[in-house]
């Protein structure tokens, strides 16, 4: 009876190559280990000389036809209707883990998947039993052979269950991107229908432009691994994006000096460019959405648009929508342009992104503040909450100090003491005077105290007051930089997010690469 089938030396040849790769199994505490390398090794080995073993025993295998309803990327591992035992789906009848967990997500499998994984499960250990001390007597091959034929019917029913599961698990991260690239196409369509500006006004289109944001927002929140994950950044940041890009391009038109919107246009233009990477982004998976891994942080295209889309909205939302903090802002940028004029080392510093520059922006900062404190009070506000008593809001220029504590308000009345005696030094017009007195207190916090500096500093200044001044000068000096070391230490993160931003409005461009002309899932 078996002659044909079991008694060739082929097929003896494959079932004792079957017990023999058996025999190398790797077993951790009585389980089958294939989470190692070598276990999987062994593991891999031993499913393939299963299909031989059936193949030399003229088992026929069972029919495999539903592997023509899995999607694509299945397909491609199962290629046509042949066994294909995989380590992987061994591994998944065994461990019969209930649940997955897919971008933070819980998806629980059938019962009916349950119960086929445990069939597998049952006629594994059938077939495992019968090679344990193997030889070749008539009733252990009859007993192998109904053992591999059982677990061939039992693999191909859960390989179709859990395989299926699993393509619908998969699908619904995949659908987030859908419904992206969705609301991404009719945006498109109705830039195409309306035309630009008109079409940023017409409600549909800022409803769709709202719902790819929150869109966004929730595949940062599961996505982004590299980054905070934030799922708070709304829309409104786009708009006052848009709006500040507006402003500066009806500015340039009407020929006024855009000097002072220049880090304003620039943080914009960075919101702006990371929304429409997305957008690029969405249009360019659209094509080849299969490709997309389920698990959404493993896709490295996916993840870096979103790290920079989170960056360039987290600033948009502290400074771009904050329009009072973004005056600050300007106002400091174009002062230390200004200040590059007076003390060039200043300008090779920014040029440099010299180590000295870190210590000397506090400082500048804080000279900016106190001389303009209407203008940097909601700024300084953001960077010292603590300082301030919030009873209320300066609102003129000519303001001279900001609602604060006693201490910060003996910083105010030392500069006035300093800046009033240096101003007097000019006998001219307040304006000018003010000015001089600005250029001495700026080359100080640059160039330092050092002697061979002084004159350069303190030069200018007529014998009879240069004494007196530059005593005045240095103490004020000396309470200014334990200010600056609050100022940097009080939030290191705000203060790093801060001067990565101002070095970024003085060179003039986005430290991002928004470059929309490779793609990468």
């Amino acid at each position: 009876m078996f002659a044909g089938c079991f008694g060739s030396m082929q097929s003896i040849g494959a079932v004792s190559r079957l017990a023999a790769n058996y025999r190398r199994l790797v077993i951790v505490d009585g389980w089958l280990d294939t989470k190692s390398d070598p276990g999987f090794h062994a593991a891999a080995v031993f499913v393939k000389s299963l299909e031989e073993a059936a193949e030399e025993l003229g088992l026929q295998p069972d029919d495999r036809c539903y592997r023509a309803n899995f999607s694509i990327n299945y397909r491609a591992l199962f290629q046509d209707a042949s066994r294909q035992y995989r380590v992987d789906i061994l591994e998944a009848s065994l461990e019969q883990t209930p649940v997955i967990w897919v971008n933070g997500d819980k998806f629980e499998f059938t019962a009916e998947a349950m119960t086929r994984a445990e069939t597998l499960k049952q006629c594994w250990t059938n077939v495992t039993d019968s090679l344990q001390n193997w030889n070749q007597s008539r009733t252990r091959r009859a007993t192998l052979r109904r053992a591999l034929a059982a677990l061939d019917t039992a693999w191909a029913s859960f390989e179709q269950k859990y395989i299926t599961e699993l393509i619908d698990i998969e699908a619904r991260p995949r659908a987030l991107l859908r419904t992206a690239i969705e609301q991404e196409q009719k945006l498109k369509d109705l830039e195409t229908t309306h035309g630009h500006p008109k079409v940023a006004n017409i409600p549909e289109y800022m409803d769709t432009q709202r719902s790819l944001v929150q869109n966004i927002s929730h595949l940062n929140s599961v996505a982004n691994i590299r980054r905070k994950g934030r799922n708070d950044l709304s829309v409104e940041i786009l708009w006052a994006a848009m709006k500040t890009i507006q402003t500066c391009e009806e500015a340039e038109k009407n020929g006024e000096s855009t000097e002072k919107l220049s880090a304003a246009r620039c943080l914009s233009d960075d919101v702006v460019n990371s929304f429409l990477a997305m957008r690029n982004y969405f249009r360019e998976a659209s094509k080849c959405l299969q490709r997309v891994d389920p698990q959404l942080s493993h896709n490295v295209g996916l993840v870096k648009r979103l790290v920079d889309w989170e960056e360039a909205w987290e600033v948009g939302k502290h400074y771009v929508q904050k329009e009072m903090i973004l005056n600050g802002i300007c106002d400091f940028v174009a002062e230390i342009r200004q200040a590059q004029l007076i003390s060039p080392e200043l300008k090779g510093m920014c040029e440099d992104c010299d180590v000295m520059l870190f210590m000397v922006l506090p400082r500048i900062l804080w000279l900016r503040g106190l001389a303009k404190p209407a203008v940097h009070l909601h700024l300084f506000e953001s960077l010292l909450p603590h300082r301030f008593t919030g009873a209320q809001e300066a609102s003129k220029d000519s303001q001279e100090q900001w609602p604060c504590d006693s201490k910060l308000t003996v910083l105010f009345e030392q500069f006035h003491t300093v800046r009033d005696l240096l101003a007097s030094n000019w006998r001219s017009a307040d304006r000018i005077s003010e000015f001089s007195a600005w250029e001495v207190l700026v080359k100080r916090v640059v160039l330092g105290s050092e002697s061979k500096s002084r004159e350069e500093v303190y030069g200018t200044l007529s014998p009879s007051i240069r004494g007196q001044a530059e005593q005045a000068v240095e103490r004020f000096m000396n309470e200014l930089e334990v200010w600056s070391i609050e100022i940097q230490r009080n939030c290191p993160e705000d203060w790093n997010v801060f001067t990565s931003i101002i070095a970024q409005c003085l060179s003039g461009g986005s430290s991002k690469d928004l470059n929309m002309s490779t793609f990468q899932v």
